[in-house]
């Protein structure tokens, strides 16, 4: 059997024997092309999810990665050049036609993985529909605690470098050091700066009032937390908690 988990890099009679072994399992990372302020480029989103799904996928065991669904649910970032949004139903079509596609090869159960704040709460509430289209074989599960995710990394931030009050969720010095990590070379660093500055207790509301009136509205950079200071071993170090902890969701 190929070592290969990335589906995208396999070929189909690879796929068929990893399921013919029991290879059941199939991560599914959604993630964005959308703007990340001045400093990041517009697929943080997507690499992000790419680079989740397989660490994520190793520590299940017995799973494969299916391409990530790379353009997702940003319309309130529409207001920043360059963002690429579909509709909320358009999204959701794509993610019932991945299930549906994965169930008819065999898989028996799919891991949804939001890699975006806005694709959390529209996949969260599609689990039901997506469960019943892929049919009494296959078991569709969507990890959806967005303040966990955001949570995470202040915690991290906070012990590694006393820096926790700067991270905000989007575009600061978490995904700021995400991206150093995954593509250092990619990270304008001289433009990091700091953006709207949140507090665990303002989440919840911050939230709606990005998702209802629109990220500009919110932050005129298009950063939420403060950019400074990143690294990537910071990166790595989230990276790595964030898909032990997501891991553990999916095998409970």
């Amino acid at each position: 059997m190929s070592a290969e988990i990335r589906m995208e890099r396999m070929t189909s009679p690879e796929i068929g024997a990893a399921i013919e072994a029991g290879v059941t399992t199939v991560v599914v990372a959604a993630g964005a092309v959308e703007q990340h302020g001045p400093h990041l480029p517009l697929f943080m989103d997507a690499e992000h999810g790419d680079r989740l799904a397989v660490e994520i996928a190793r520590r299940l065991g017995g799973s494969l990665v299916a391409p990530t669904i790379r353009v997702g649910w940003s319309a309130h970032h529409m207001a920043f050049s360059g963002t690429v949004s579909l509709e909320k139903d358009t999204f959701l079509a794509v993610c019932h036609d991945y299930c549906v596609s994965l169930a008819h090869h065999g898989f028996r159960r799919v891991c949804l993985l939001p890699s975006h704040g806005g694709n959390f709460a529209p996949l969260a509430e599609a689990r039901e529909a997506f469960n019943e289209a892929a049919g009494p074989g296959c078991s569709v599960d969507v990890y959806s605690d967005l303040i966990e995710v955001i949570g995470t990394w202040r915690e991290i931030a906070e012990a590694e470098a006393g820096l926790g009050a700067r991270v905000g969720g989007h575009a600061d010095i978490a995904e700021t050091s995400i991206m150093m990590a995954i593509h250092a070379g990619l990270v304008r660093e001289e433009l990091a700066a700091c953006g709207q500055l949140t507090t665990p207790a303002e989440e919840p509301e911050l939230i709606r009032r990005v998702l209802s009136e629109g990220f500009k509205s919110v932050t005129p950079n298009g950063i939420l937390g403060d950019a400074r200071g990143a690294t990537a071993d910071l990166g790595e170090k989230m990276i790595t908690v964030l898909a032990d902890r997501i891991a553990a969701h999916f095998a409970g």
